[in-house]
């Protein structure tokens, strides 16, 4: 009964990756301005704001059976949407009253909206005209809102059936709300690589950039690593960084008989080759973990640690994935990055993202702050 049940989930998950949107890309390109200083990145951040809200708020138009047919599946969680679409007013709201804050700056994209309300109503006719200075990011901007758009309202039409980080269980669960205004954490999963590979360079790329991240890995990745170079120091590879864990293999943890050993036996490892760099920190594979585990967190003294910017590194190319991310850091202004520093795809985005963010204002939260 068990094998037919976990076989059953299985499927599903499998009909759901194979229906799951596109990711959404944005080449940077089409915005005309550098982001050279906090105000242009403001400018920047006020636009995403209103062109996310002017697709959020036209989602809200269709029936549930066109939304459905829209997001290409045959049931969804209306209740889980509206929860989600909530979360997202709010957290817009609060964005772009941040980003205006330097509208005397530069008046770009400002309008006279000092609340939530003022803001739909705004954003249900806001539009770029063709003849505007930005008239060029309009319609890929525009795809770009949809897109993404469409990738959350799929995770919240499946949640909590198969979960994801498009909402939290509970408070053992962190997901960067409740960081600063421009403030982001890097962290990666995965890892480690095998030496030498993206693991050593990335770690080795922040301690020179004097940053640090949280590196989430995989029980078995480090016991390999471990037995095929038994001499080499796991710690100095890991100096100034922070490690989380990811549990003993990358699959689902929703239902997985032997998650909580998984968990359990790659905190034990962890700690024991890299006492100066673990976090209690678990992040899921996949953003997936049972609804009822809080107990067993809270226990183990862990907390889970989920993200709200994907980098999608897995499958767009570095230059895609690094726009991705800025797009989105515009659009949160803060929050939890993920990449995974065993794809080589990290080792050019990661800097690309550096260097056209470096002069904006932003700020880069230390690792062991966040534990």
């Amino acid at each position: 009964m068990r094998f037919a049940l976990s076989l059953a989930s299985l499927l599903i998950c499998l009909n759901v990756a194979a229906a799951e949107p596109p990711a959404a890309v944005l080449d940077r390109a089409n915005w005309p301005e550098a982001l050279t200083t906090p105000v242009l990145f403001d400018v920047a951040s006020r636009a995403e704001v209103l062109g996310f809200a002017r697709e959020l708020s036209d989602t809200e138009l269709l029936s549930e059976e066109a939304l459905a047919q829209r997001l290409d599946l045959r049931q969804i969680n209306m209740e889980a949407i509206n929860a989600l679409r909530q979360r997202l007013w709010d957290r817009l709201w609060e964005n772009y009253n941040n980003a205006q804050q330097s509208c005397e700056q530069d008046a770009s994209f400002c309008y006279l909206i000092e609340d939530e309300t003022a803001l739909r109503r705004e954003a249900a006719t806001f539009q770029v005209a063709n003849d505007s200075f930005y008239a060029k990011w309009l319609i890929p901007g525009k795809q770009f809102n949809v897109d993404y758009i469409d990738e959350l309202l799929h995770m919240a039409a499946l949640f909590p059936q198969i979960s994801s980080e498009v909402a939290r269980f509970n408070d053992q669960e962190r997901n960067g709300d409740d960081f600063k205004d421009r403030v982001f954490l890097l962290t990666f999963d995965g890892g480690p690589s095998l030496a030498p590979g993206g693991t050593d360079w990335m770690t080795d790329y922040l301690r020179k950039q004097k940053m640090s991240a949280t590196f989430f890995v995989l029980g078995n990745s480090v016991e390999l690593r471990r037995d095929h170079q038994p001499d080499e120091d796991l710690q100095a590879i890991y100096a100034d960084q922070c490690v989380g864990v990811q549990g003993w293999q990358y699959r689902s943890h929703s239902q997985w008989n032997d998650w909580k050993d998984s968990i359990q036996r790659s905190v034990a490892l962890v700690r024991a080759q890299l006492p100066g760099s673990f976090v209690p920190l678990f992040r899921p594979p996949y953003g997936q973990r049972r609804a009822d585990s809080g107990a067993f967190f809270a226990a183990q003294q862990l907390q889970v640690a989920l993200w709200n910017i994907d980098s999608e590194d897995g499958q767009l190319t570095a230059a895609q994935s690094a726009d991705r991310v800025i797009t989105l850091m515009l659009l949160w202004r803060k929050g939890i990055i993920a990449f995974h520093d065993v794809q080589d795809r990290a080792k050019v985005a990661v800097p690309l993202i550096l260097n056209q963010t470096v002069e904006s204002g932003i700020a880069w939260e230390e690792c062991h702050q966040f534990d």
